[in-house]
């Protein structure tokens, strides 16, 4: 039998028999010395890793960005240095808010995270299929997901839970306003759009500064499952988009999307009418039209889905020279918390993992130790710097021109609340069909009606604030009155807590 035939322990060893376990006699007891059998239970015992917080549920695929159009005036990094050049990717769609064995066609916005196998090391872009977020501030994203899983008591889905946060927190209703649409249920992991939603910067040659947003346009057409369609999906294929992405890929119809990107210098964000580092805002295409990039291709699918897809660990923190992060906080917290959670889940080398691991670039560090090192930990080298050893050093020529800070420390607002109704305002009347309108209003009204009548007065009347009749059909739908509803609108937003607070 050929070496590659063989089955073996972990180590090495031959595998006699893998059919009975080693006992006294026909009928046992099992012996401790079946060493197989314990090696056997305790890996089984080990084999769930801690699930995601968030992003629990993905499907994955391996493929290739290919620069279309020439960006250098813009950026240094390597990644989009000339027309042609083509780089390895990994990307991973999720849902966000479910568990792992929850259904693909939830409502829930999706995760778009693309890994850039770049010569300078890896670039990681973890985005989703919406533009904007519920929140701009990383302190208030424990509670928000907190709300989105179940309640601790009834270990159940709970609306009160879900609006009464939402409703409290006006700020949410654009990306509330995307959920609800059909937008909230894509028909598969194709057939949708990817975004940054952060702001992020890039720099070129000669030291100029650019804010970018990243806009990946599905080239299959975008298609969404109207409520029934969904629903009728978790009942009969819970894993339909995972299957479809797989299946795509397996008989060659690689599923491809074209990057646009909307570029900003940095010396007019200041003045420019909403915050561009305020995550719940998009920038009007009308002021800053988006020019075509490149190209992905998705065209390989993984060999083993734990090692690859379950592994696969994207982090915001992980840029490239040329390219950076800006001062938008719900990016800076990212920063932190993504490396965070995988060193929790995968542990302090899951840089090592070949999925996250750089492909075409060396990595030389001094970190050192930790469980499952599975390199050479650096032999005999120093593990420390300076040292005069000739060892690995810092490459001044890298470093970024940072960006201007000013102001007093404080825990403050962002300085424009008093747009969070403009955006999703022009989304209801001017981009929305009549029969988006009708979808979204139907879809809230399902989920929105099993909430406290306290909690639904208070969420009808932010979606008065965006638009009269916004509000007025969804008070309508779940039972509230309208005139109340606008009396609350008209308030302010603490004295409208504070007039539903019981």
């Amino acid at each position: 039998m050929s070496d590659t035939k063989r089955l073996t322990s972990a180590f090495g060893a031959p595998v006699a028999e893998d059919q009975h376990s080693l006992t006294a006699g026909p009928r046992g007891p099992v012996l401790m010395q079946d060493v197989h059998l314990l090696e056997k239970l305790g890996h089984f015992d080990r084999e769930r890793i801690p699930e995601r917080v968030v992003h629990a549920k993905g499907a994955g695929a391996y493929g290739y960005f290919e620069v279309t159009a020439d960006v250098t005036m813009y950026t240094r990094a390597a990644l989009f240095s000339e027309v042609g050049k083509k780089t390895d990717v990994f990307v991973r769609f999720s849902t966000v808010g479910g568990e792992k064995g929850s259904a693909d066609a939830e409502r829930d916005p999706r995760g778009f995270a693309v890994k850039f196998y770049t010569e300078e090391g890896n670039y990681d872009l973890a985005g989703n299929n919406t533009p904007v977020f519920f929140i701009r501030d990383p302190l208030k994203f424990p509670d928000f997901i907190h709300t989105q899983k179940r309640n601790p008591r009834t270990n159940l889905k709970d609306p009160d839970m879900f609006w009464d946060f939402l409703s409290l927190t006006p700020e949410s209703v654009h990306q509330v306003t995307v959920l609800f649409s059909d937008r909230g249920t894509p028909a598969t992991y194709r057939h949708m759009n990817g975004y940054s939603s952060h702001s992020y910067v890039w720099t070129n040659a000669a030291g100029e500064q650019f804010y970018v947003q990243y806009h990946f346009k599905t080239d299959q057409g975008i298609r969404n499952l109207t409520a029934a369609e969904a629903d009728e999906l978790k009942a009969s294929d819970p894993d339909h988009a995972t299957r479809d992405l797989f299946e795509a890929i397996e008989r060659g119809d690689s599923p491809s999307w074209t990057l646009e990107m909307q570029i900003m210098p940095v010396a007019e964000a200041e003045a420019y009418r909403f915050d561009v580092l305020d995550i719940t805002k998009v920038w009007p295409h009308a002021d800053y039209p988006p020019i075509v990039v490149g190209k992905l291709v998705l065209d390989r699918n993984p060999e083993n889905y734990f090692a690859e897809v379950e592994q696969s660990a994207f982090n915001p923190s992980s840029f490239v020279p040329g390219i950076g992060p800006s001062a938008d906080k719900m990016l800076q917290g990212r920063l932190f918390s993504y490396h965070d959670t995988h060193l929790h889940r995968l542990g302090a080398n899951y840089h090592l993992i070949p999925v996250n691991s750089p492909k075409h670039a060396h990595e030389a560090s001094y970190q050192r130790d930790a469980a499952m090192r599975t390199d050479g930990n650096g032999g005999g080298g120093p593990n420390y710097w300076p040292n005069s050893f000739g060892a690995p050093e810092p490459d001044a020529s890298v470093a970024e021109p940072g960006v201007a800070l000013a102001g007093p420390t404080g825990r403050t607002p962002y300085p424009h609340e008093n747009d969070d109704f403009v955006q999703p305002r022009a989304l209801f009347r001017d981009v929305m069909t009549d029969e988006d309108r009708d979808h979204l209003i139907g879809n809230i009204v399902g989920h929105l009606s099993g909430a406290q009548e306290r909690i639904r007065l208070r969420q009808c009347a932010i979606f008065y604030k965006v638009d009269p009749e916004y509000g007025t059909r969804v008070a309508e739908g779940v039972g509230v009155d309208v005139a109340e509803v606008a009396r609350l609108a008209a308030m302010t937003d603490d004295e409208r807590a504070t007039a539903t607070s019981r």
